[in-house]
């Protein structure tokens, strides 16, 4: 048996090369062409930045949460508007803005952050405007650099 064993290695790997080419690839491949991971939604992703009135209600959320992040004692002021937003689809942003904070020594520091948030409620736009129906996947760029 020990002469045999490098022969014997190298028959299960041609074996499971070719399970995996036969079998498993095809069945992969059936699967992401199925429509099991298609979620049908009227808000459609965008590759370039855009601006809508749900892009604007998710930055405003999105600045809630960095002033709700931030010490009492630190003022923070952001523009009007997010620098950059994108629709990632099935209600789910992008949104890349700004702010300064202004501490009780009077330094105003201004910080880029980007903030991912993704509307809970589908379709069902009625409780856009309440913040408990938002929930903010990922927030950087409140760190001290």
């Amino acid at each position: 048996m020990k002469k045999y064993k490098n022969l014997l290695f190298i028959i299960a790997f041609i074996a499971l090369l070719l399970s995996q080419y036969k079998l498993i690839m095809p069945l992969m491949y059936k699967v992401a062409a199925s429509d099991l991971f298609m979620v049908d939604s009227k808000d459609q992703a965008s590759q370039l930045p855009i601006s809508t009135p749900l892009t604007a209600i998710a930055y405003l959320h999105c600045n809630h949460d960095i002033k709700s992040k931030l010490d009492a004692d630190t003022v923070v002021s952001f523009p009007e508007k997010a620098l950059n937003a994108w629709s990632m689809g099935n209600y789910d942003y992008l949104i890349h803005g700004e702010f300064s904070t202004t501490d009780q020594t009077s330094n105003t520091v201004s910080k880029n952050y980007t903030c991912r948030i993704t509307y809970n409620n589908g379709d069902d736009q009625e409780g856009i405007l309440d913040f408990d129906n938002w929930s903010v996947v990922g927030l950087s760029g409140l760190e001290n650099k």
